[in-house]
């Protein structure tokens, strides 16, 4: 039974807060490094942060094949493809258009959710959440305005936002409630991506690096923050929300970005805006309103039970 206790929403705007500004911290750290070169050291730095702080309060990376191999899986659609897939999307579309696209998220998962059968009797209500949450986030940042929404960068972005709702869904169905707690999920994961990141970098990530402080900061920011702390937040939400309900923080990331913007930025906040902020928190609430499992179990074969 979903419960909107008031620690899960404050891990929920921690959450907003940490990924919000990650597209902003993508487009510095594309002034100095590629693609591959950001996700191999924002996976690398995000699983040495999750390693030390795994050991520090007793706990052990696991040790089955098993746990591995499910979390491989996470690291390819969660983390790998994802992180480098949005980078090189920022590469020719703007940080607006691409936090439109990574909130549609939420969509991507509760269709796989139905088309496999995992999502049932989600109510009026929180559908209605989910399509209201999307249309506040177009609002924001009214993309019919701006060039490129249909560009190549664009379609990765679109490809990551999936990218993250298969990886939501599996987690939800086959890795939460195997006995492992949220650290060591994000300290396995993380540490099987920066793996897989590195045999990645002989193909596209031999670019030459440049060094200035800013982009190392960026990228040190997304690596410690927006990987490390942000995965622990994030698999905790899923054990507690259930995947579909852990995907509605990507809803909050749009407001947290026009924020900063306005913030620190001097960009401009304008009545539409404003509206379209309040249609996302409308549309975030719809989704949490009425109890319902994110997740529901469907009898399987033995022969095909995953283990």
């Amino acid at each position: 039974m979903l419960v909107n206790r008031p620690g899960t929403l404050v891990r929920m705007g921690v959450l907003a807060l940490l990924w919000g500004s990650s597209f902003l911290w993508i487009k510095i750290a594309l002034t100095g490094l590629s693609p591959v070169q950001i996700t191999l050291a924002r996976t690398a730095l995000g699983a040495a942060v999750l390693v030390v702080l795994l050991h520090a309060r007793g706990q052990r990376l696991p040790r089955d094949r098993a746990s591995w191999g499910h979390l491989a899986f996470a690291a390819v659609f969660g983390s790998v493809l994802p992180f480098a897939l949005f980078a090189l999307g920022e590469r020719s579309v703007d940080s607006g258009v691409a936090g439109v696209l990574n909130a549609t998220t939420p969509l991507w998962t509760l269709a796989i959710g139905l088309a496999l059968g995992y999502e049932r009797r989600r109510g009026g209500a929180r559908l209605a959440g989910l399509v209201l949450g999307f249309a506040g986030t177009l609002l924001i940042f009214a993309p019919w305005q701006q060039a490129g929404l249909a560009s190549w960068g664009a379609l990765a972005c679109l490809a990551a936002a999936a990218s993250y709702a298969v990886s939501y869904t599996y987690v939800g169905r086959v890795v939460s409630g195997r006995g492992l707690s949220p650290l060591q999920l994000s300290s396995t994961q993380l540490v099987t991506a920066s793996g897989l990141a590195a045999l990645v970098v002989p193909v596209g990530g031999l670019q030459p690096v440049h060094l200035d402080w800013q982009p190392l900061l960026a990228v040190g920011v997304l690596g410690v923050f927006g990987t490390g702390v942000a995965f622990v937040i994030n698999y905790r939400l899923i054990e507690d929300e259930g995947a579909t309900n852990a995907t509605t923080v990507g809803y909050l990331l749009p407001v947290v970005s026009v924020l900063l913007g306005a913030a620190f930025l001097g960009e401009d906040l304008n009545a539409r805006v404003v509206a379209g902020m309040v249609v996302v928190l409308v549309g975030v609430a719809l989704t949490r309103k009425q109890p319902a499992t994110a997740i529901v179990p469907v009898e399987r074969e033995p022969s095909t039970t995953l283990k």
